[in-house]
Parts: C-alpha cells; structure tokens; sequence
C-alpha cells in the first residue's frame, strides 16, 4: 500500500511524535492535517504548526496547519470540516496530542487533573467521534491512539493515579472502539513506546538533558505508525502495540539507528508490561521504573 493521496489528521503534530509520525506519512505524498494549540512559539517548546507545515511540505506532502484545541467541541469540529473542505475526507486519525503530569495523589492539583483527562481521554473521544463520519468513508481507515497496554497493574497507578487513569482512557477508547466498529472496517489500534522517547515533555518534565541521551527518536514510533497504516484496516484493530516489538515483526533489526547515544542505556517508558512484549534481541533497557 501507499499514504499517497490519503489524509492524516494528527493531533499535537507541531512537534515530536506527532510531527515524527507527519513526516513519514508526508514522505509518502500524504496530506496531513496538523491539528494543535501551538501557533505561536513556546519559550521552552520548539516548533509551531507553522513550522511543523514547513517540515511535511518538504518531506513530500501537503499539509494544513489549523490552531485546535482539543478540549473545545466547536474548535474540533472547525478543525475537521476544514480538514474535509481542503482534502475531500479524512482515512487516518492520529491521537497523540497527550498532557503529562505525573505525580503523587497529594501533588497533582485538581486543574492539572482536569487537564489530563479533558486531553487524553475526553480529547480523544471527542476528535474520534467528529473524525468518525469521514473515516467510514475511506476505502481503509485507521484511528491509531498513543497510548499503552491495559496493563491493570498497582504499580502503574500507585506513583500518578490521575495521569494512569487519563492515559489508560485513550486505551480504553481502542479496545470499545475497536468491538464498535470492527464490522464497518475501521481499525483503532494503540501504539506505545518500549523506551523514553526524546520530545521536549520528556526533557522537561522528567528526564533533562542527561536523561534524553538514554531515549530512543521519535522516528521509531513514526516508522512504527507506518506500518499499522499500510495494514488492511478490516482485519488488523484491536490492537495495543510496542514500537521495536512491531517493526521485529515486520524486518526491522538495526534498532541502534533509533539511539540519541549508543553509549547510554535505554531508559524504560512508563506503563511496558512484564509479559506478552518481548524485547527483540539485543535490546536492552534498564530495569528501573521511570516513574521513580
């Protein structure tokens, strides 16, 4: 298959995996529609969708950078009916505009609360449901979540209950979504990293400078979205998957490529399970929780 001629609609693509994953789908003659808060620039946050329109232009696509807030109905609902007036549908959603905020019950003020679940799960309910009408018009339509495995462990929870819960939301969406729609062939599947990813939230929130020597680029859970897009949406949903462990699958075997520093080890991400993903072989992560 190729994303040529399709049209991406990616949430918080004006920087790091959401902009990782728009320029791959760009490199493919992708239209990609860049739905995200930052249209000026953050003193502390690089890129703007302007930029980020730049970027996919130049990797081969078309984009159409449109200022959403995905908290609001009505800015979700202008997003999509200019995404669909300038490319005629949407085939793929992308759910990866995410808030962060990972603390202790006592340390996570009720705003910060109500941020990561109006983001992360509410937001990616709601721009499924207006992206939806369109998506059931396309010939093989995906709706990828990053998000992780339900794992329903204590250890998941105990050091950041709120932000577990919100990001565990988005995965709840795939695994009713994906029951909801299986019969009309849409496909909604999760995507996770095994690893700390390089992006600013991760420099800025939990890992610094030091910290983002150990993370992988965000180009392997770009090149990883790839592949789930290229599968045939009737017969692949439902799916909650690991970057490396997918690309293993399909012929990937240079994972040092994905390396900020070969010469660090790999910092593990939140939420990986002990069971069911494997490592592929010769890839090592510290046997340290990041919440910690």
């Amino acid at each position: 298959m190729s994303l040529s001629g399709k049209t991406v609609f990616i949430t918080g693509a004006s920087r790091g995996i959401g902009l990782a994953i728009a320029k791959k789908c760009a490199s493919d003659g992708a239209n990609i529609v860049i739905a995200a808060k930052s249209a000026e620039p953050h003193p502390s946050l690089p890129g703007t969708i302007y930029t980020a329109a730049d970027e996919v232009c130049a990797a081969g696509g078309k984009a159409l950078p449109l200022v959403c807030d995905i908290r609001f109905e009505d800015q979700v609902e202008a997003a999509v009916t200019k995404a669909v007036n300038e490319f005629g549908g949407i085939d793929i959603l992308v759910n990866n505009a995410s808030a962060i905020f990972p603390r202790g019950v006592l340390d996570t003020p009720m705003k910060r609360f109500d941020l990561m679940h109006q983001v992360n799960t509410r937001g990616t309910y709601m721009v499924t449901q207006k992206c939806l009408p369109h998506l059931l018009k396309s010939a093989n339509p995906h709706v990828l979540m990053l998000s992780p495995p339900l794992d329903m462990q204590e250890k998941w929870f105990a050091p950041h209950t709120a932000y577990t819960m919100a990001k565990f939301g988005m995965s709840l969406c795939v695994l009713g979504m994906a029951g909801e729609f299986r019969d009309q062939g849409v496909a909604f599947n999760a995507l996770w990293p095994r690893t700390a990813v390089a992006t600013a939230a991760i420099a800025n929130i939990l890992a610094g400078e030091e910290g983002m020597k150990m993370c992988r680029k965000p180009q392997i859970l770009a090149d990883a979205a790839y592949l789930v897009f290229n599968k045939t949406a009737r017969d692949f949903s439902g799916n909650f998957l690991i970057d490396d462990a997918l690309l293993y699958e399909n012929g990937v075997r240079d994972f040092d490529a994905y390396r900020v520093d070969t010469t660090q080890p790999l910092l593990p991400d939140f939420f990986v399970p002990d069971e069911g993903y494997p490592a592929p072989p010769g890839v090592e992560v510290l046997d340290i929780a990041l919440s910690q």
